[in-house]
Protein backbone atom coordinates (compact mmCIF):
# COMPACT_ATOMS: atom_id res chain seq x y z
CA UNK A 1 0.00 0.00 0.00
CA UNK A 2 3.13 2.61 0.98
CA UNK A 3 4.19 1.92 -2.74
CA UNK A 4 0.92 2.62 -4.08
CA UNK A 5 0.66 6.12 -2.28
CA UNK A 6 4.58 6.61 -3.53
CA UNK A 7 2.99 6.01 -6.99
CA UNK A 8 0.03 8.84 -6.68
CA UNK A 9 2.35 11.07 -4.85
CA UNK A 10 5.10 11.62 -7.82
CA UNK A 11 2.43 11.57 -10.41
CA UNK A 12 0.53 14.15 -8.73
CA UNK A 13 3.79 16.27 -8.01
CA UNK A 14 4.65 16.03 -11.73
CA UNK A 15 1.48 16.82 -12.93
CA UNK A 16 1.63 19.66 -10.91
CA UNK A 17 4.98 20.85 -11.72
CA UNK A 18 3.48 20.61 -15.89
CA UNK A 19 0.39 22.98 -14.94
CA UNK A 20 2.72 25.88 -12.10
CA UNK A 21 4.47 26.72 -15.63
CA UNK A 22 3.21 26.87 -19.36
CA UNK A 23 4.67 28.91 -22.13
CA UNK A 24 2.60 31.51 -23.76
CA UNK A 25 0.91 31.00 -27.17
CA UNK A 26 2.16 34.17 -29.56
CA UNK A 27 -1.14 34.29 -31.18
CA UNK A 28 -2.06 35.41 -27.24
CA UNK A 29 0.40 38.05 -27.02
CA UNK A 30 -0.99 41.28 -29.03
CA UNK A 31 -4.28 41.02 -27.18
CA UNK A 32 -2.04 40.90 -23.75
CA UNK A 33 -0.58 43.77 -25.24
CA UNK A 34 -3.57 46.02 -25.56
CA UNK A 35 -5.47 44.97 -22.22
CA UNK A 36 -2.08 45.80 -20.21
CA UNK A 37 -1.74 42.37 -19.38
CA UNK A 38 1.95 42.49 -19.89
CA UNK A 39 4.66 44.86 -20.91
CA UNK A 40 6.11 45.53 -24.69
CA UNK A 41 9.01 43.77 -25.53
CA UNK A 42 10.99 46.79 -25.71
CA UNK A 43 10.63 48.02 -22.61
CA UNK A 44 11.24 44.36 -20.94
CA UNK A 45 14.25 43.50 -22.91
CA UNK A 46 15.69 47.14 -21.84
CA UNK A 47 15.30 46.40 -18.77
CA UNK A 48 17.21 43.09 -19.30
CA UNK A 49 19.40 44.89 -20.75
CA UNK A 50 19.89 48.02 -18.18
CA UNK A 51 21.50 44.65 -15.73
CA UNK A 52 24.17 43.68 -17.97
CA UNK A 53 24.77 46.55 -20.25
CA UNK A 54 27.50 44.53 -22.00
CA UNK A 55 25.72 41.75 -23.01
CA UNK A 56 23.62 40.67 -26.01
CA UNK A 57 20.56 38.87 -25.70
CA UNK A 58 20.49 34.92 -26.88
CA UNK A 59 16.66 33.76 -25.96
CA UNK A 60 13.65 35.29 -24.91
CA UNK A 61 10.45 33.36 -23.53
CA UNK A 62 7.07 34.58 -21.95
CA UNK A 63 5.56 32.04 -19.75
CA UNK A 64 2.66 31.94 -17.46
CA UNK A 65 4.02 31.14 -14.19
CA UNK A 66 1.78 30.34 -10.64
CA UNK A 67 -1.08 32.92 -12.00
CA UNK A 68 1.85 35.50 -13.33
CA UNK A 69 3.07 36.38 -16.53
CA UNK A 70 6.99 36.16 -16.51
CA UNK A 71 9.21 37.34 -19.06
CA UNK A 72 12.78 34.96 -19.43
CA UNK A 73 15.68 36.48 -20.89
CA UNK A 74 19.01 34.52 -21.57
CA UNK A 75 21.80 36.71 -21.97
CA UNK A 76 25.51 36.49 -22.79
CA UNK A 77 27.79 39.03 -21.82
CA UNK A 78 30.98 40.16 -23.67
CA UNK A 79 32.86 37.88 -21.45
CA UNK A 80 30.85 34.76 -22.38
CA UNK A 81 29.33 34.37 -19.02
CA UNK A 82 25.29 33.80 -19.80
CA UNK A 83 22.73 35.16 -17.69
CA UNK A 84 19.66 34.19 -16.87
CA UNK A 85 16.96 37.15 -16.50
CA UNK A 86 13.70 36.95 -15.29
CA UNK A 87 11.18 39.96 -15.17
CA UNK A 88 7.32 40.16 -14.33
CA UNK A 89 6.05 41.14 -17.65
CA UNK A 90 3.33 43.62 -16.13
CA UNK A 91 5.83 45.75 -14.20
CA UNK A 92 8.96 45.19 -15.19
CA UNK A 93 9.99 44.06 -11.79
CA UNK A 94 13.40 41.90 -11.67
CA UNK A 95 12.41 38.54 -10.44
CA UNK A 96 15.50 37.15 -11.19
CA UNK A 97 18.92 37.56 -12.68
CA UNK A 98 21.55 35.23 -11.95
CA UNK A 99 24.79 33.92 -13.59
CA UNK A 100 23.68 30.33 -15.54
CA UNK A 101 25.67 27.73 -14.42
Amino acid sequence: MKALNVLFATAALTLTAGLAQADVRPDLIPEMLKKGDISSFEKLNAKALELHPDATIVDTELDKTYGKFVYEVEMRDAKGIKWDVELDAKTVDVLKDKQDT
